[in-house]
């Protein structure tokens, strides 16, 4: 802390209660009785609860979170008396390169101080951090801040704040202060339950990571489903890569990625897997607007990569071409690889022959080529245009294809 955060306290003035039982009553229903408590939101609500019923002055707490996200760099947990919930936000990636948090109490506990009290019931400064005049506005009289310290060195930050005239007593300082080692164990195990179960589902999908967190972790464990299988492919990526620079073949490869993605997973498909240039994903049957689904899913990623294709034509570019193949069937979907290494897939026929599909689209020239099980699921022939009996790699028997109608 500053010399000016530590001109900023004065002696407070409330009386101390007496408090015989209360600290450690809450020290142990945080330690002993949260186990079952899932979520570290659920449990702050109810901390926070619990000090205003012990009579400590807290009007506003907050949980800072640095965390492991793909979009976001950190999250805030907020809550406010009264409230039987909390406010969830995220920060993005780069703010913490910004000005305002760097001029900020949670900067300076990421810094390594180790307490910070800032009394906000006397005139601003001129170089105080903008949050305090905000504070203010809400009526608050005492701002607090500690390091929640996990394991290899991370720091986040739980903050309370009073209401109170004069802030908080030195005894509901004291209580707060002797409850952060708690708070810590509690929300380290929390977080790192959110942590792991975010990688999962940004690697494997959310269905796929909860079958693992279920417990599907074993080699060949898994269920047979019915499934509308998509298999989408870039055309002549190999010739984009070796001309482009890295960055610019990166970017398009997120930006493609982006305009079929969204769309699978807004019409409750499951991505789950990219292969270099090419993703499979699968609208489970379980829905009964399964396939429906899936045809919606790739007219709007469709109008996503003419976008797209636009704004490459604009910067010089050819335009992206791509392959879909569509079938439907059983697959069995669950964990395959070697004993040490698991790939959570899905294989099985009808998986091969989505594939051969999207390979079929290079030499009919059609984007999207659909299977004649597919098309009966997804409202009939009529609904599309019949490119005849085609003979697929490794199938003896010609299959009926069919295309999108332009």
């Amino acid at each position: 802390m500053t010399e000016a955060t530590h001109a900023s306290l004065s002696l407070n003035r409330v009386p101390t209660p007496p408090w015989p039982s209360q600290p450690y009553e809450i020290l142990n229903w945080l330690v002993l009785e949260t186990h079952d408590q899932r979520f570290i939101d659920n449990i702050f609500v109810e901390l926070c609860q619990r000090l205003n019923e012990a009579g400590v002055s807290v009007a506003r707490a907050s949980l800072n979170f640095m965390v492991e996200h793909p979009q976001w760099r950190g999250a805030r947990i907020l809550w406010l008396k009264g409230r039987t919930d909390v406010e969830f936000s995220t920060y993005a990636y780069g703010t913490e390169d910004t000005a305002e948090y760097r001029n900020s109490p949670i900067h300076e506990i990421h810094s390594g101080a180790d307490e910070l009290r800032y009394r906000l019931d006397t005139p601003p400064t001129e170089s105080e951090p903008s949050i305090y005049a905000d504070l203010r506005a809400e009526g608050l009289t005492e701002y607090c801040a500690w390091p929640l310290k996990h394991t290899f060195g991370k720091r986040h930050v739980v903050t309370f704040s009073s209401n109170q005239p004069g802030g908080f007593t030195d005894a509901e300082i004291e209580m707060l202060r002797s409850l952060i080692p708690a708070i810590s164990l509690v929300s380290e195990i929390r977080l790192k339950n959110r942590i792991a179960r975010t990688l999962l589902e940004t690697y494997v999908g959310p269905h796929a990571s909860q079958a693992i967190l279920d417990g599907a972790t074993r080699r060949g464990s898994g269920t047979t489903v019915g499934a509308a299988i998509l298999i989408c492919d870039l055309r002549d990526f190999t010739h984009i890569s070796d001309l482009w620079p890295r960055d610019d073949v990166i970017e398009l490869l997120n930006g493609y990625f982006d305009a079929m993605s969204e769309p699978i997973e807004k019409f409750g498909g499951e991505i789950l897997k990219f292969m270099g240039d090419g993703l499979l994903a699968i609208f489970p049957l379980s829905d009964p607007d399964a396939c429906t689904n899936l045809l919606s899913a790739i007219g709007e990623a469709q109008t996503h990569l003419k976008t797209l294709n636009e704004d490459n034509i604009a910067r010089g570019h050819d335009p992206l071409g791509y392959g879909i193949g569509v079938h439907v069937g059983d697959v069995m979907y669950g964990n395959i690889g070697s004993k040490s290494r698991l790939d959570f897939t899905v294989i099985g026929p009808a998986v091969n022959i989505a594939s051969r599909l999207e390979s079929l689209t290079k030499l009919i020239k059609r984007p999207v080529l659909m299977s004649e099980q597919f098309v009966s699921m997804a409202g009939g022939p009529a609904n599309f245009e019949s490119i005849g009996a085609q003979t697929l790699r490794g199938l003896e028997t010609p299959i009926n294809v069919y295309a999108l109608r332009t």
